[in-house]
Order: structure tokens, then sequence, then C-alpha cells
């Protein structure tokens, strides 16, 4: 079976998390750079890749890596490239998105355009045709150019990993599902621990937390575009990555996963979205303010991704809760706290300075994730 180079991107400032996750599936690591973890795997692991990473943004199959400084260079060195060993005659393809960062060829649309010429002519004489109907399978195309080094690759997921299937319908500012997962990877809460989000929206860390301690993978309830490539990927392994998926499913834990909100709305949409992934029985969601916030237990975990206050009218209401959010938080007697917020004056008004925070972007705002935290729980005797 051939071997190819799998590149994954991710959120920058996440990449060790993606790194601990497909060390996990077994598969070599060959770079890890901003933003991106390139990995070795054979047609297996495009389908578990796809189906079982948390923290990926998607798949891609690496066709050629090399560089240019003029189109000329980018025509020639893509027409080079071995494509008729991936996209059939009937084949649909087009670039669907090319980047350029610090590099002398930048205009989006113009890369697009020609890479896809190149690619024409490619398999125009591999498969002795002049016009191609394109009435087949799918083979969206990525480009990316870094410092005039071009990397092609084909997109074997589609949508989005972060669209994981259980919300069609979020709050006002929801956090991406890719992102909430690595966040709660970078803590060390396990599905033994008590875990509170006071301001949880459509639910997204709480259903995160639940599908991680349930050993569900994130991938399991959609689909993926490199699905009907039957020339690359024999449809057997996507049967036997789903199946080994479902086989670790267990949902018959205990747990205490709890989502707060103080809108009730946006409560009933976090139920809808913890039943469609499955995991309602795990989590309990309440409409409650963070004011309110409190848990018997000790050793407790707060993740939360409270309001940002980017509108000028939400701004002024900041200071208040972050205040009650640290007010609450001091009455949790050895809870840890994990907030990530744009918020410059969290720890003004949270009343403790953060034991360590790192620059996350979320989309395109940059914000700090703090960790506030308490101490570790007595090691259980035997």
């Amino acid at each position: 079976m051939n071997t190819y180079e799998l590149i994954a991107p991710c959120h920058f400032g996440l990449e060790s998390v993606l790194k601990k996750e497909i060390y996990e599936l077994g598969y070599e690591i060959i770079s890890v750079e901003d933003g991106k973890v390139t990995f070795e795997g054979d047609a297996e692991a495009i389908c578990r890749a796809n189906i079982n990473l948390r923290t990926a943004e998607r798949v891609l199959l690496k066709v050629g890596q090399f560089n240019a400084v003029t189109f000329t260079e980018l025509f020639d060195q893509t027409k080079e490239l071995p494509w008729e060993e991936f996209i059939p005659a009937d084949g649909k393809f087009w670039v669907t998105k090319a980047n350029s960062v610090n590099s002398k060829l930048f205009s989006s649309s113009d890369i697009q355009s020609i890479v896809k010429k190149a690619i024409v002519e490619r398999l125009k004489l591999k498969y002795r045709i002049n016009w191609f109907k394109e009435d087949g399978e799918s083979y969206p195309i990525r480009v990316t150019i870094l410092k005039d080094v071009v990397t092609i690759a084909l997109d074997t997921t589609g949508n989005s990993l972060h669209k994981r299937g259980y919300r069609p319908e979020a709050g006002k500012a929801p956090i991406s599902e890719c992102l909430a997962a690595a966040l709660i990877k970078l803590t060390p809460w396990n599905k033994d621990r008590i875990l509170i989000d006071p301001f949880c929206g459509s639910g997204t860390f709480p259903i995160e937390a639940a599908m991680i301690a349930a050993n569900i993978a994130p991938g399991l309830n959609r689909d993926f575009t490199a699905e009907s490539w039957s020339g690359i990927i024999p449809k057997k392994e996507w049967y036997e990555a789903v199946t080994e998926a479902n086989d670790m499913v267990n949902t018959n834990i205990e747990t205490d996963i709890q989502g707060y909100d103080l809108d009730g709305d946006v409560i009933k949409i976090a139920r809808r979205n913890a039943e469609n992934a499955g995991v309602a029985n795990l989590i309990h969601f309440q409409q409650r303010d963070v004011a309110k916030l409190s848990h018997p237990k000790k050793y407790g975990f707060i993740i939360t991704n409270p309001p940002y206050g980017e509108r000028l009218e939400e701004k002024e209401a900041l200071p208040a809760i972050y205040s009650a959010l640290g007010r609450q938080f001091a009455q949790l007697d050895s809870w840890s706290a994990y907030v990530i917020t744009s918020y410059q004056d969290i720890e003004k008004y949270f009343g403790r300075k953060a034991d360590k925070n790192r620059k996350i972007y979320n989309g395109m705002l940059k914000t700090y994730f703090y960790s506030f935290i308490g101490p570790k729980p007595p090691k259980k005797r035997d």
C-alpha cells in the first residue's frame, strides 16, 4: 500500500496537542510547523485520521512541494507532479483555496488559475484527451506558498473537521469544536474529574469533554470527500476505520460535566446538540448566572469561553462578569480554572494573576488561554 505525506492543519499555538494525537494513533511525525503537523501514513491513515483527530482542521494528502518565484515556475513544476496517480479521467478537480505568505507570488486567484491549468495540461497528456467533463468524484486541491515554497495537496476531508455534525445551531459566539477539544487537552482534566463551563453557550466545551470521556471519535457522524476516492482508498479501509472507532465507544461511564448559561434558549440548543452527539446522559445543562456558580466537591475544573466584549456595548459589562467569575472561583476549594479570552483586564477583575497563559488565535482574533491552577488531588490508595 502506498505511503503518503499527510498534512494536518490546526489552530496556531496548538501544534503540540495535535502532534500527541497523531502519535497516539500510531503514526510517525515528519515535521511540526506553525499551524500544521505533517506525518507519514497510508490509505488507512487517511481514514483513521479524519475520523479520530479532535484537534486537526482537516487532513491533506501532499502531492508535491517546490520553490517558485514566477508563475512560469509555478506552472511548470505543478505540471511535473504525478496528478494521474490521484485524479481519474472523469474527476472533478479545482483549487479550492490558495494562501501566500511572504512570497513573490501572492495573487490567490492567479495561483488558483495557473495551478488548475497546469494540472489540466498534465492530465491531457496522460489520458490522451483534450476535454475533461469533470462529472466524476470531487478532488479539491489546496495550495500554500510560504517564503516562495509551494506546497500542493489534495483535501481528503471536505467540510472542516470542526463540523462534527452535532451542532446545527450555535450561540452568539461559538468556539470551534477543534479549538475546544484542544484546550481541554491542554489541561489535566480527565473523565474522573468535575468539569463546569459557566458560559457554555451551545455546549461545545461540555460536549467535547463528554466525547473525550466516552471515547467517541469526532468524525463518526459525518462524511469525508475522500470516501469516494476508490482509486486511492479502498472502501473497506473506511468501513474498518469506522468499526474500530465504534468499538472504542463507552458511554456507560460516570461523569460530572456541567454547562451553565444565563440564556435559557441557548441551554435548550445545548441540550439538543448533546443529544445529537450521543452524550446527553453525560452532561447536566442548567440556566444559571455565573454569580451562582458553586459545587460541593473539591478538585474540579472550570473550562470556559466567556464574553470578550468585541462590541462596545458588551465591553461595559465585562468587569462585572469577570469579577463574578473570580469571586465564585475563589470559593471553590482546590479547583482550577482555564479561560480563553481576548479581554486584557481579566486578571484585574478575576482577582488573581494567572499561573500561565498561552497565545491562541481563535479564528483571526488573538486570544489568551489563562490557567489558574489549583492543587492536585491526593493519590488514591490501593
